[in-house]
C-alpha cells in the first residue's frame, strides 16, 4: 500500500503534472538566460547531491535510533505537505511562484528519497530469504498499478478537454486551479495508503542492536565518520556487497533513462502521436507491473542475479532490434518487450541488497542504495547525447543507454549471489526480522 500511495508522489507530480504544469504553464515566461526546463534540471541536481550526500547518514541513524518506522513516517507526512503546499502555486503570477514551485518539487525530492531509504530497509522485517524476492516484486508492482490508477484518474477528471474547464468535474484552468487541485487528491492519496504500514510494521528494536542501552546515539557530523569507518570495515569483511552497489547504480541508471528518453523516441523516432504517449505510458506500466510480480516468484526460486541479468539480457536484445526498425507498430511490440524486463531487474535489485544486508543496518546499505545511484546519475543522460551527437540522430540514443545497461551487466555477473541459508543467518540475527 505504501508503493501503490507514493506513486502520488513519483508519477503524478514529478513525472506527468506538476513539472509539467510548472515548466510550461507558471515559467512559461521565464526570462534568460536559462528556460523553466533548465532551472528545474537544477533544482533537481541539486536535491539529488543533497540526497547523495545525507542517504546513507539518515537511514544509519533510523537503524541506530530504533526509529526506522517513525522515520518513515515524519518523511512520508513531510512530502505529503509538500505536495499540499504545491496548491500554492498559481500560474497567474508566474515569476514568483515558479521559484516556490521548483523549492517545493526539490524538497520534496529529497524527503520522499529519505522516506524510501526508510521504507526499503523494512523489506527485510515483512519477508523471510524464501519470499524476499516476491514480496519485493509485490510491492514493485504495486507502486506501477497504483500510478496508472491514479494518473487515469485525475487526468479524466482534472486535466482533459479544452477550454476553460477541464475534466468530467469541469474544472476552471484559470490560474491553474484544475492542476493544483491534482496535487490536493496527490497529497490526500499519499497519506491514507501510507497507514498501512506505519499501523502493521514494528518498530525495529534498537535496543537489540547495541551492546549498551545506555549508549547516546552519536551527533549527525559524528555519523559520517561512523559511515566511514563502517564503509571500510564492509570493504574488508564483504567487498561483494560494494561491488553489488556500484553494479546495480549504473545498470539502475540505465533502467531510469529508459523511461526519462522512451517518451521522447517514441515521437521522435517513431512516430508516435503526441496524445498516444500517454496511453503508450500506462500500457507500460501494466506490462512492467506484471514483469515484476511474475519475476517476484522466479527471484525466490533461481536467485535475484539471474532474474536481473535475464532482464538485462531481454532488454539488450529488444533494444538492439529498436536501432533497425521503424514504424509505431514496432515501437509498441518492442517497446512494451523493453518495458516486461524492467520491472522485474528494479525489484530484483532490491531484493538482492536485502539479502546481503548484515544485520541491524539495512537503513545504511539502502541509503548508500540511494546514494550510489545518485552519484551516477548523469551516466545514461551523458551517453543518451554524446551518441546522438556522434551520429546526428535520436535513434543513436538508445545505443547509449545499452551501453550502460551492458556495463552494469557485465559488472554484476562476478557479484556472487547469496545462498538462502546465508541470508537466513543474517535474518536469524537481526531481531526486527520475522522468525526465519
Amino acid at each position: 500500500m505504501w508503493d501503490w500511495g507514493s506513486a502520488a508522489f513519483n508519477a503524478v507530480i514529478v513525472t506527468f503534472v506538476f513539472s509539467v504544469y510548472l515548466t510550461d504553464s507558471v515559467g512559461k515566461d521565464l526570462e534568460e538566460p536559462f528556460s523553466a526546463a533548465t532551472w528545474l534540471s537544477i533544482s533537481i541536481a541539486l536535491a539529488g547531491l543533497v540526497i547523495a550526500l545525507t542517504a546513507p547518514v539518515m537511514g544509519q541513524r533510523a537503524d541506530r535510533g530504533g526509529r526506522r518506522r517513525r522515520s518513515l513516517a515524519l518523511w512520508t507526512y513531510l512530502t505529503v505537505a509538500i505536495m499540499l503546499a504545491m496548491f500554492l502555486v498559481d500560474s497567474g503570477s508566474p515569476n514568483p511562484w515558479f521559484w516556490v514551485g521548483l523549492v517545493l518539487l526539490a524538497v520534496g525530492s529529497i524527503t520522499f528519497e529519505f522516506a524510501e531509504v526508510s521504507y526499503f530497509a523494512m523489506l527485510r522485517q515483512v519477508s523471510t530469504p524464501a519470499t524476499v524476492g516476491r514480496v519485493s516484486g509485490y510491492g514493485w508492482a504495486m507502486g506501477y498499478f497504483g500510478g496508472i490508477f491514479l494518473l487515469l484518474a485525475v487526468f479524466l477528471g482534472f486535466i482533459s478537454g479544452d477550454g476553460d474547464t477541464r475534466g468530467m468535474l469541469g474544472i476552471p484552468v484559470d490560474g491553474g486551479l484544475n492542476v493544483r487541485l491534482v496535487c490536493l487528491v496527490a497529497a490526500v492519496w499519499f497519506a491514507v495508503f501510507a497507514l498501512p504500514v506505519l499501523f502493521k510494521v514494528p518498530e525495529n528494536r534498537a535496543k537489540d542492536l547495541n551492546d549498551d542501552d545506555n549508549t547516546p546515539r552519536p551527533g549527525f557530523i559524528e555519523s559520517y565518520r561512523i559511515l566511514w569507518a563502517d564503509l571500510k570495515a564492509l570493504w574488508r569483511r564483504d567487498p561483494r556487497t560494494v561491488k553489488f552497489l556500484i553494479a546495480s547504480a549504473i545498470f539502475r541508471d540505465g533502467l531510469a533513462g529508459v523511461f526519462t528518453f522512451g517518451a521522447i523516441l517514441a515521437v521522435t523516432v517513431y512516430g508516435l502521436a503526441p496524445g498516444d504517449v500517454l496511453i503508450f505510458g500506462v500500457a507500460a506500466n501494466v506490462v512492467a507491473a506484471l514483469g515484476a510480480l511474475a519475476a517476484g516468484f522466479l527471484d525466490d526460486r533461481i536467485g535475484p542475479k539471474a532474474v536481473i541479468i535475464g532482464s538485462l539480457v531481454s532488454m539488450l536484445v529488444t533494444m538492439t532490434v529498436l536501432l533497425f526498425v521503424s514504424g509505431t507498430t514496432m515501437f509498441w511490440i518492442f517497446g512494451l518487450l523493453m518495458c516486461l524486463s524492467v520491472g522485474p531487474a528494479q525489484s530484483a535489485s532490491r531484493s538482492f541488497l536485502a539479502r546481503l544486508v548484515q544485520p541491524g543496518s539495512d537503513g545504511q546499505m539502502f541509503g548508500l542504495y540511494a546514494t550510489t545511484g545518485r552519484a551516477v546519475s548523469f551516466l545514461a543522460p551523458a551517453m543518451f547525447a554524446v551518441f546522438t551527437a556522434i551520429f546526428a540522430t535520436d535513434r543513436a540514443g538508445i545505443a547509449g543507454i545499452a551501453l550502460i545497461l551492458l556495463i552494469g551487466m557485465l559488472l554484476l555477473l562476478p557479484v556472487r549471489t547469496p545462498s538462502r541459508d546465508e541470508a537466513g543467518e543474517h535474518w536469524a540475527q537481526d531481531p526486527s526480522t520475522p522468525s526465519v
